[in-house]
Formats: structure tokens, C-alpha cells, sequence
């Protein structure tokens, strides 16, 4: 198997994993009321429910400039996107709103990048190792963790995001029921070398918590 020959040599060090709101009709999503929305992330979308009900939402397509254009062509009143993405071109000016972690957890791995390699090119392995930065790769293995424990797939609409603190690991997760009318929450604090248990134990419990209002599948 292709993928059992390579591995993550390296995640650089996490951008802000934050998710933005951008409109050139309102100055924040409060204001927003019954418009629309463009957004291609159920996680997304369900949050912004909790945040205003009356919120309608439409898929949006594209890379960022892509959906800037559609905002500004009037297809829709706001969009969300990921403030990392906006930071890295540079187009700060657009925001209206930075969403709190609390109002809307970001998705698994938000804001990492990480560098993949052949598995046996220990040149290369070692050169990534140079810009391997420790506590994003602890943050990163427990929240992927998580989402191999959670399972789903990329219509499941489940956040999670991993800190450290005072020499902690805390996870925090969200997961929402298939329907989408309830989600479940739960956080853990543990050493910072013990993201893999911290993400499976995490995971776990939002599995019991969820039971059969979501289908694990795979």
C-alpha cells in the first residue's frame, strides 16, 4: 500500500486555527439575521445555526478568491472561511468577524501544515525534523485521534482543537448527531505526550454520548 510507505516528517508550526466571518453587507454575522450564507462545511453550517437559527445557508465553491468574487457579485450576504487561509494571502482587510473557539470550534488539523515524506528517505526525514515544531504535532496527533476514533466521513460535522497550557494537552471537541439537531461536547485535560490516548478517550465519549443519533461509518 502507497500510503504505508510514507509519513508526516514534519508539521510546522499551527497558524491561528480560527474560522472568519467576511461580508461586504454587514459588520458582523449578528447582523446577518435571514441572509444568506456561503459555507461548503457542514461543521460550519450547523454551528452558525446554534449561533442564529434563522441563518440560510447555500454551498459555496471555489478557492478563497473564487468565493470573495461570488460575496462581492451579491450571491451571498457572508461566507466563512478559515482565518488561516485568509492570513496566509494576505486579505485581512475582508474580515468583519474573528469567531471564537467557544462559538465555533474549528475543524480537526485547522491552520496545521504538515510535510509527508517517503518513509525510508532518512535524508530527507532528517532535513524535515529541522522544522518540526513539538507542540503542534502533539496538538495534531491527539486531534487526529480523535477524528480516526470518531470515524464518519467528510460530511460529518464534528470540530476539534487541541491546546497547551501550563505544560497540559486539553482537547476539545464538538460532535453533531446526523440530523443535525443536536451535538455533544466533551474536553480532556492530560500530558502533552499523550495526544493519541487523549483523542481516543475523547472520541469515545462522544460516541456514547451521541449513541444511535450518529452512525459511526467506517
Amino acid at each position: 500500500d502507497e500510503i504505508e510507505t510514507l509519513n508526516i516528517a514534519a508539521y510546522i508550526e499551527r497558524n491561528d486555527p480560527r474560522d472568519v466571518f467576511i461580508s461586504f453587507k454587514f459588520k458582523n454575522f449578528n447582523e446577518v439575521k435571514d441572509g444568506v450564507m456561503g459555507s461548503s462545511s457542514r461543521r460550519r453550517d450547523l454551528q452558525l445555526k446554534q449561533i442564529n437559527k434563522k441563518t440560510k445557508i447555500k454551498n459555496i465553491r471555489g478557492n478563497i478568491d473564487t468565493r470573495i468574487q461570488k460575496l462581492k457579485d451579491g450571491l451571498y450576504d457572508g461566507i466563512v472561511l478559515a482565518l488561516a487561509g485568509i492570513q496566509t494571502l494576505k486579505l485581512e482587510e475582508h474580515l468583519k468577524q474573528i469567531f471564537s473557539t467557544d462559538e465555533m470550534l474549528p475543524a480537526v488539523g485547522q491552520g496545521i501544515i504538515a510535510a509527508q515524506c517517503r518513509r525510508e528517505d532518512f535524508f530527507i526525514n532528517n532535513l524535515l525534523k529541522k522544522i518540526d515544531h513539538k507542540s503542534t504535532r502533539q496538538c495534531a496527533t491527539a486531534e487526529r485521534s480523535l477524528l480516526k476514533t470518531i470515524g464518519g466521513d467528510c460530511d460529518t460535522a464534528v470540530g476539534g482543537l487541541a491546546t497547551i497550557k501550563n505544560n497540559e494537552l486539553i482537547l476539545s471537541a464538538q460532535l453533531f448527531s446526523d440530523d443535525g439537531k443536536n451535538f455533544f461536547t466533551h474536553k480532556i485535560k492530560g500530558n502533552i505526550e499523550d495526544g493519541k490516548s487523549i483523542g481516543k478517550l475523547v472520541g469515545k465519549k462522544l460516541l456514547s454520548q451521541a449513541g444511535n443519533n450518529f452512525i459511526k461509518t467506517k
